[in-house]
Parts: C-alpha cells; structure tokens; sequence
C-alpha cells in the first residue's frame, strides 16, 4: 500500500496559479478489470477511491507517518514563463527590426 503526494496541476480554464491543496492518493494495488455482463471497467481496490486534501506537503506526510503509510512526495514543476508584452513589437532598441 503506497500513496502518492502531490500538487495538483491546474485546470485549463485557470489563468493564475492554482489553488488546490495537496493531495495524498493511494495507487492501485490491482489492475481494473471488464465485467463480462456489461463491459463496464471495476475494480476491488477500494483505497483508489479516496483522495485526501492537505493544505500543506507537510501535513500530509504527517498523516501517512502516523497512519504507517510508505508514501512518495513528487514535488511540483513550475515552468519558467517570460513574461512580453506586445509593446515590445515597437520598442527603438529591438534586437530584430520590424520586417513590415
């Protein structure tokens, strides 16, 4: 029984920086399987149904060391944005001339 600590990433439809908690998620200890009557996915995993939230990585590495959980942190990668505004397209000193 292994849980997985990490940051959310966010939605598509978020333009600043999310605001999701930290989430502790189980991984599943077996695969998922068809059900032959409906071909419906199922599983007999009931720990790959609980996500818990935590305001901070600390907490929850708090909670899975009291609760005996082996866990792993993976740790949020933010991307390094340069931030140019369409001003620039006209600055006097640009690097590469206006073309048209």
């Amino acid at each position: 029984m292994t849980a997985r600590i990490y940051l959310p990433a966010r939605s598509a439809m978020q333009a600043g920086q999310s605001k999701e908690k930290w989430v502790l998620e189980y991984e599943p200890e077996s695969p998922p399987r068809i059900e032959p009557l409906m071909g419906w996915t199922s599983s007999s995993d009931m720990r790959a149904q609980v996500k818990l939230r935590f305001d901070s990585k600390d907490e929850a590495i708090a909670y899975a060391v009291r609760n005996g959980v082996a866990y792993r942190v993976e740790e949020p990668k933010f991307s390094q944005r340069k931030s140019v505004s369409y001003s620039d397209n006209f600055r006097p000193g640009r690097v590469v001339p206006w073309s048209h």
